[in-house]
C-alpha cells in the first residue's frame, strides 16, 4: 500500500477540525438512514456555527442534522423534504432560518452537476411554479412577513418545451456516511443509503467519510464501488457501536396471529 494514499485519520474530531464558521456543507443521507452521524456530533462539539447546509432533510430534533438545527449552527437549508422536524418549522416560521425548499430530484442533479463541474442545467421540473417564477419564501420575517423571496430563474424553451435554469452545488465540505470503505477512500453505499450519499461526496471541496466497515486497498471489488477514492480526502472508520448505532423512522410491525 503506497502510504500517501491513506486518508484515514485518527478520530471524526481530527476530521472536522478545519470546518470553520460560516462553512457550506453538503451533508448525505435519505431520511434516517445513511446519516454521517458521528462526523455531525463530532462538529457540534466544535462550536462551529453559520453554517450553510445542502441536504436531502434536515434530521430529526434530536438526531442527525437536528443536533446543529437544535444549537442554532445553521443559518440556512438546501433541503427537498423538512417534514420529520419540529424545531425546523419553528425556526423557519420565526425568521430564524433561511430555507431553499427545492424538488428532490433537483436537489440530487445540482449536487451532481456541481460534483461534475457542470455549473448549471436546464430542467423541465419547476416551471410554471415559484420554483422558476419566484417569490417562495426563504425567510420569514417573524411576524408571517416574507423578508428574504427566491428570485425568478431564467427559463428558455427547447423543442416546444419550457426549461428552467438550475445551478450545480459546490460546498466547502461533503460529509457522507458508507457501509464500506478503504483506506484510499473508495466507498461502498447499501441499499438506501446510496441515494444521496454518492451526489454528496462529489459536491464537496473536501470531503469526509465515516465508514462502518474499514477494509484494505484492493478489499473492495472495483466494479461495486460507488465513489471512487479520488472524490474523498478523510476516512474516519466507525467503532462497532458507532456503525450499529441507525434509527429507524417509523417502526412497523406485524400483529400477532
Amino acid at each position: 500500500m503506497t502510504m500517501g494514499l491513506d486518508k484515514v485519520v485518527g478520530s471524526a474530531a481530527e476530521a472536522v477540525a478545519d470546518i470553520a464558521e460560516g462553512s457550506s456543507l453538503a451533508v448525505g443521507g435519505f431520511g434516517l438512514c445513511g446519516i454521517p452521524s458521528v462526523l455531525i456530533e463530532a462538529l457540534l462539539a466544535t462550536g462551529v456555527g453559520g453554517l450553510s447546509v445542502s441536504s436531502n432533510n434536515c434530521g430529526v430534533d434530536d438526531w442527525g442534522l437536528g443536533l446543529l438545527l437544535n444549537e442554532k449552527r445553521i443559518v440556512r437549508m438546501t433541503s427537498s423534504y423538512v417534514g420529520e422536524n419540529k424545531e425546523f418549522e419553528r425556526q423557519f416560521l420565526h425568521g430564524e432560518l433561511e430555507v431553499e425548499l427545492i424538488p428532490q430530484g433537483t436537489l440530487a442533479e445540482r449536487l451532481r452537476a456541481g460534483g461534475a463541474g457542470i455549473p448549471a442545467f436546464f430542467t423541465p421540473a419547476g416551471v410554471g411554479t415559484q420554483v422558476a417564477d419566484g417569490g417562495m419564501p426563504w425567510r420569514y420575517d417573524g411576524s408571517g412577513g416574507i423578508a428574504v423571496a427566491s428570485p425568478p430563474k431564467e427559463t428558455r424553451e427547447f423543442d416546444g418545451r419550457d426549461y428552467v435554469l438550475e445551478r450545480g452545488i459546490v460546498t466547502d465540505f461533503a460529509l457522507v456516511r458508507a457501509s464500506v470503505g478503504d483506506r484510499h477512500g473508495n466507498l461502498v453505499f447499501d441499499k438506501s443509503t446510496r441515494n444521496f450519499n454518492p451526489l454528496v461526496a462529489t459536491a464537496g471541496r473536501i470531503t469526509i467519510a465515516e465508514v462502518e466497515q474499514l477494509v484494505e486497498p484492493g478489499e473492495i471489488d472495483p466494479q461495486t464501488i460507488h465513489t471512487p477514492g479520488v472524490f474523498v480526502q478523510r476516512v474516519v472508520a466507525l467503532t462497532p457501536d458507532q456503525a450499529a448505532d441507525k434509527r429507524i423512522e417509523r417502526r412497523t410491525v406485524s400483529k400477532e396471529s
